[in-house]
C-alpha cells in the first residue's frame, strides 16, 4: 500500500493538475483523454512509416538523377572550353544571343498535395524553331552541336533532380518533424497524464478508505 500524505496532495494540485481537481469525474476525462493522445501517437506513427516508405521510394531515384546531372555538367564544361578554343570568345556569344531565336525555354510549376505535405511539380518544354538556324556550320566549331545536345538534356535534368529533391527534402523535414511529436507524445504527455491518472487513483482510494474509517467509527458510536 502506498501512503499519500496531504503534501502529495498539494504537489499534485500544484504540478498536475492547475484545472483538474482530484475527483471521479475529472479521472474519467484524463483517462479520456489519454487514450486520444495514443490514438494520436499511433496515427503519427502510421504516418511516419508511410513517409519512410515514400523516403526509400524516391531516394535511390534522386541519386541516379544526381548523378546524371554532374557527369552532363562535366560534359557540358568540357565540350564548352572545345568550343571556346576553336571559334573564340566574341563568335561563341554572338551565336548565344542568337540561339535566343531559335530556342524558348518554358517552366511551369504546379503544386499537389501528397501525405499532407505540398510537393511541386515542375514542367519543362524546351521550344525549338527548327526553320530559324542560329549559326551556319561555317566558322563553327564540331563540338557545338555536341555542347547542344549537352545542354538540352542537361537542363531537362536539372528539372527532374530539382523536382524529386524538393520533394525528397519536404519528406524529410515532414519526418523529423513527426518524429520529434511521436518523442513528446511518447517521453513526456503519455507519462504525465499516466502519472496523474495513478495519483488521482491513489488519492481517491485514500479517501474512499478514509471515508469508510469514518462511517465505521460514526457507526460503533452510534451503536453505544
Amino acid at each position: 500500500m502506498i501512503n499519500i500524505t496531504w503534501n502529495d496532495i498539494k504537489w499534485v494540485k500544484n504540478i498536475s493538475f492547475k484545472k483538474f481537481k482530484p475527483t471521479k469525474t475529472n479521472l474519467l476525462l484524463l483517462e479520456k483523454k489519454l487514450k486520444f493522445t495514443v490514438r494520436g501517437e499511433n496515427f503519427l506513427e502510421f504516418k511516419r512509416e508511410q513517409i519512410i516508405n515514400e523516403i526509400k521510394r524516391y531516394f535511390p531515384e534522386y541519386l541516379s538523377l544526381r548523378k546524371e546531372f554532374l557527369d552532363l555538367y562535366k560534359q557540358a564544361i568540357k565540350k564548352l572550353f572545345k568550343t571556346y578554343e576553336d571559334m573564340g570568345t566574341r563568335n561563341f556569344y554572338l551565336i548565344s544571343k542568337m540561339s535566343k531565336i531559335q530556342f524558348a525555354p518554358k517552366v511551369s510549376i504546379e503544386y499537389i498535395k501528397q501525405m499532407g505535405i505540398i510537393i511541386p511539380s515542375i514542367k519543362y518544354k524546351l521550344k525549338e524553331e527548327k526553320q530559324l538556324p542560329a549559326y551556319s556550320f561555317e566558322n563553327t566549331s564540331h563540338h557545338l552541336d555536341d555542347l547542344i545536345k549537352i545542354l538540352i538534356n542537361l537542363f531537362q535534368t536539372l528539372n527532374s533532380l530539382a523536382e524529386k529533391e524538393d520533394m525528397v527534402l519536404k519528406y524529410a523535414l515532414n519526418f523529423k518533424k513527426l518524429n520529434r511529436r511521436i518523442n513528446g507524445l511518447k517521453n513526456i504527455i503519455i507519462p504525465q497524464l499516466q502519472q496523474e491518472i495513478k495519483i488521482i487513483k491513489e488519492i481517491l482510494e485514500e479517501i474512499d478508505r478514509e471515508n469508510f474509517v469514518r462511517l465505521k467509527k460514526v457507526k460503533s458510536l452510534i451503536i453505544k
